[in-house]
């Protein structure tokens, strides 16, 4: 980086000397630079220039006029003190050849003194008699190579700092000394970085430049004319200035170069490898100079090493970024469905709403409250707050239906989100619970808002776009959940109001009897059962009773449940027998229409005569469960009736039974439920289960002890588990009253 004696600063030609970047190979080769030859041959003791080549000249720095003829000490600046006289001095002596590598050699090119470095090979000459007449030199300098390896070196290293990811200041501030510390000249580096949007320059590194002059030219913006950096981010073309004081490019900023020391500036753009700017990478000089080929091509390394270094550091950035997204995502995910399983754990709209308000506070707001609209008023039904003083606050407010000051009001009857960084405007305890901002979202069903949820702020932050979003999706989900809860009760009661008419609204009071019922209906109750029961009395002082199960669920068993039921109570008052009655059912469901079902259906149905001896049973069994007998002795056994399905075919194949119930003797029908209970292993409840909880009855049961100890004996055979079919129960004990005869007395 020699500058040739009389040159003087000008503005070169761009297209001659600085046009684009050559290749990297090229600037490698002009950092090591060509090889040079020196050639010198010396007479006598005096070392008189004989003959040299004009490399010598040129590399001692010597005029150029001057040839041979002189003493080779008279050409070297301070010769003694460099050993090179001395070195020649000896070879001249004795006649042996001497080589030196990297000899350090002070060189005057015109300007000031500079550094140089060879490798000589000094050879004696003699004469015919073997007399030494002079010295021989043939040398060969390696200054620019030894520095390009320095600074292949410094490249290097920096190379692996940017693969260990070292952080980008600690990268560029290492290259920048790097560079100024082992350049010849006096060298100051800068590296200014784009800003995101590419409209400006930071600060990036320059710790040989004063801080006024850093922060002055921090966030300088890029176009033309904005001194050297400016312009060359502008241009995305290397700038030479040689001389800031002359040059217009500095019009703005020649006095702050000024006072900063600085002469002359040449920038080099920062490009990516797809071409977007990402900064400068700058020379500066004390004195006014232009750069050589291989000050060219070190800028073009450099720069290339920074964009290495800011494009990783991009990169990393850009991961890690990518990872705190998609961090957040997971975390918004999880939180979402950890809101959500906690929205439908049970089918309670209430509950639903109160664990939107816990799920809101305080990750999305410290304050949370949500009203629901109730015959055209609002309730608020659930409140969330870092305290119970402020929760007791909140939950004491309450928003106005029709307000327009209101912001509940306003949500309500546009159905869109709210949002403000300030306190609601209406009335409300806003200062006692700090608000600085509020979102207020719709609850929506099917369009309509039947209710909001406001999140309170208590930052000086406002609600940012996330938060929105996540709220908003919260809101949504707990709305669906809180309409699906909703849904379930309305059909809950439904269902059970539909069941209650289709069973006994109560138990009757029978003479002579104790009657006691059970029925658990399969899954959650949303569906109408097929189990069914029903006593009832006849003109002549007897009473009818049947239990049955049809087969399906719903509308259409509850259809059939109710044809049945009604049938028979129809049409028993006017029949002869139990067997007439089921064969009228029968063909009440072989005649049905289509539409109303085609499920075949179980039936035990029978009529009961109070004595003075206790219950005469007459009853027959159709395709049903047997019926069991408890006598008094504690004895089970099951009532053996033959009987047909009913509604599959148009004739009856049924026989009906007779029996007497002594008092305190019962009889007990069930559905399948009962016996086809199961357990963890999948193993049946079965009859003989069914006769041992029976037996094991207390002495002397009631109708309801004897179903108490069914139910329970089957609940703790299932373990509590989920039944998967309905389960009905019916008994009926003898006290032994009865009905115009007298008592009956105990046996």
């Amino acid at each position: 980086m020699r500058r040739v004696p009389g040159q003087h600063p000008h503005r070169p030609d761009p297209a001659e000397d600085f046009g684009p970047a050559a290749p990297a190979q090229d600037d490698l080769r002009v950092l090591f630079g060509e090889t040079t030859a020196v050639f010198a041959s010396l007479a006598g003791p005096a070392h008189m220039v004989e003959s040299a080549n004009p490399a010598f000249f040129q590399a001692i720095g010597a005029d150029p006029r001057v040839r041979t003829g002189m003493p080779l000490g008279q050409l070297l600046p301070d010769p003694a003190g460099q050993g090179l006289i001395g070195l020649l001095d000896r070879v001249y002596r004795t006649g042996t050849p001497r080589t030196g590598r990297d000899a350090r050699v002070l060189l005057d090119d015109g300007a000031q003194p500079r550094e140089a470095f060879f490798d000589f090979s000094y050879e004696p000459r003699v004469d015919a008699g073997g007399n030494v007449t002079g010295v021989r030199v043939i040398g060969v300098e390696t200054t620019q190579v030894k520095q390009a390896q320095r600074f292949t070196a410094e490249h290097r290293l920096l190379l692996e700092q940017i693969a260990r990811q070292a952080p980008l200041p600690d990268v560029l501030d290492g290259m920048a000394r790097a560079i100024e510390q082992l350049s010849p000249e006096d060298l100051v580096v800068s590296v200014l970085l784009a800003d995101p949007d590419g409209r400006r320059l930071l600060h990036g590194a320059a710790p040989s430049l004063p801080d006024f002059y850093n922060r002055a030219i921090d966030g300088i913006g890029i176009g033309e004319g904005v001194g050297s950096c400016g312009t060359a981010a502008h241009r995305r073309a290397t700038v030479i200035v040689g001389d800031i004081a002359t040059d217009p490019l500095w019009d703005d900023f020649r006095d702050l170069a000024r006072r900063a020391d600085l002469a002359a500036c040449w920038s080099t753009p920062v490009l990516g490898r797809d071409g977007t700017l990402l900064g400068t990478f700058a020379m500066y000089h004390r004195v006014p100079r232009l750069p050589q080929a291989a000050d060219l091509a070190l800028a073009r390394l450099f720069a290339d090493t920074a964009a290495l270094a800011v494009e990783r550091q991009q990169a990393e950035a850009a991961r890690r970024a990518a990872e705190t997204r998609e961090r957040a995502a997971r975390d918004d995910l999880a939180f979402l469905l950890q809101a959500s399983t906690a929205f439908t754990v049970d089918l309670d709209a209430v509950q639903t709403l109160e664990r939107l308000a816990a799920s809101c506070a305080p990750r999305l707001a410290p304050l949370c409250a949500v009203d629901v609209v109730e015959n055209g008023r609002l309730r608020r039904v659930a409140t969330a707050a870092p305290d119970e003083r402020l929760r007791q606050v909140l939950a004491s407010h309450a928003p106005v239906y029709d307000a327009d000051d209101d912001a509940v009001a306003r949500v309500l009857a546009t159905r869109a989100s709210e949002i403000a960084r300030r306190a609601p405007s209406g009335p409300g305890p806003w200062r006692d619970l700090g608000a600085t901002g509020y979102l207020c979202i719709p609850l929506l069903d099917r369009g309509t808002a039947f209710g909001a949820v406001t999140l309170l702020s208590t930052e000086a932050e406002p609600f940012d776009g996330h938060r929105v979003a996540l709220a908003e999706e919260l809101a949504r989900r707990a709305a669906s959940a809180a309409r699906n809860a909703r849904q379930y009760t309305h059909r809950v009661t439904l269902a059970r109001d539909l069941q209650a008419g289709l069973l006994m609204p109560e138990i009757p009071d029978v003479p002579g009897a104790d009657v006691a019922t059970s029925y658990h209906p399969a899954g959650e109750g949303l569906d109408i059962g097929g189990d069914f029961y029903d006593v009832f009395p006849l003109d002549d002082g007897r009473w009818a009773f049947l239990l049955g199960d049809v087969c399906g669920r719903g509308a259409i068993a509850a259809a059939t449940t109710a044809l049945v039921r009604h049938t028979a109570r129809a049409v028993a008052p006017l029949l002869p027998g139990p067997e007439d009655v089921v064969a009228a059912v029968n063909r009440a469901l072989v005649n049905r229409p289509g539409s109303h079902g085609t499920g075949f259906v179980t039936l035990v149905y029978g009529w009961l005569t109070p004595t003075r001896h206790g219950l005469d049973v007459e009853l027959v069994r159709a395709g049903h469960t047997f019926p069991l007998h408890l006598d008094t002795r504690h004895t089970t056994r099951l009532v053996d009736a033959p009987g047909s399905l009913l509604g599959v075919s148009a004739g009856t194949d049924v026989v009906t039974r007779t029996l007497r119930l002594d008092p305190h003797e019962s009889l007990l029908l069930y559905t399948d439920g009962i016996t086809e209970a199961r357990d963890g292993t999948g193993e049946q409840f079965g009859e003989a289960r069914l006769a041992a909880a029976v037996a094991g009855a207390p002495p002397r049961p009631s109708a309801r002890q004897l179903v108490d100890a069914v139910t329970h004996a089957v609940r703790d055979f299932t373990g509590g588990q989920e039944i998967d079919d309905d389960r009905a129960v019916l008994v009926l004990t003898a006290t032994g009253g009865t009905s115009g005869e007298g008592d009956v007395s105990e046996p």
